[in-house]
Order: structure tokens, then sequence, then C-alpha cells
């Protein structure tokens, strides 16, 4: 969680149609955003399989997308999405970070310290 409160920040900072109000609202905004991926997007998945199997995949971020955008309009004034494409970047963008940095830092992390 602490990990997608960062990269929300991030992307706040560098992606101007993305907008939060500080550490404590990204930090919110991650708890919500992870409450929805633990409890809806399993659904839309399901739902949405077809779509997404026949995307390969891809269909997902759509998904993730929807989910930004829910979370924006939970949060109010706190979180801001300028639109449908700019959650969908914005969606691209998260994804990637978190892949690098699950890939770069927690993993070579995780790997040392088994190692000890």
């Amino acid at each position: 969680m602490l990990v997608n409160t960062v990269v929300l920040m991030v992307v706040a900072g560098y992606y101007e149609p993305f907008k939060l109000e500080g550490a404590g609202a990204a930090l919110l905004a991650s708890i919500i955003l992870s409450i929805f991926n633990l409890f809806i997007k399993p659904v839309l998945v399901l739902l949405t399989l077809p779509v997404t199997v026949l995307s390969f995949g891809l269909f997902l971020i759509v998904i993730n997308a929807v989910l930004l955008m829910l979370t924006a309009e939970v949060m109010g004034s706190s979180f801001e999405i300028d639109g449908f494409g700019a959650a969908f970047l914005a969606a691209i963008i998260i994804s990637i970070l978190n892949l690098l940095i699950q890939n770069f830092i927690i993993e070579p992390m995780q790997k040392r310290k088994r190692s000890s």
C-alpha cells in the first residue's frame, strides 16, 4: 500500500490532469483503491472476461482506469482526474511504475533477505 501511495504521488506530481492534495490524500486514495481492487475488480474482470481475452489482457487497463475514476469520485475534491482519457493514461503509468518498483526494488530486497 505504501508503494501505491508513493506511485500516486509521483503521477500527481508529473501528470497535470491527475491531482492529489498531498500525502494524506494519496494514502487515503491508495487505501480506497486497494479496497476497490480487492472487491470490485474481480467482479469487473469476470464480467468483461470475453473482451479481456480478445484484447490479450489489455482491457484490464480500462478496468484500472474505471477504478481510478471511482476512487476520485469517492474522494471528492482531494483527488481529481480530468476525464477518462487522463485516467486511462494514469492507469498505464501507474502499472508501469508498479512493475518497475516490484522488479527492481522489492524483489531484489526479498531475494537478499532470503539469502541472509
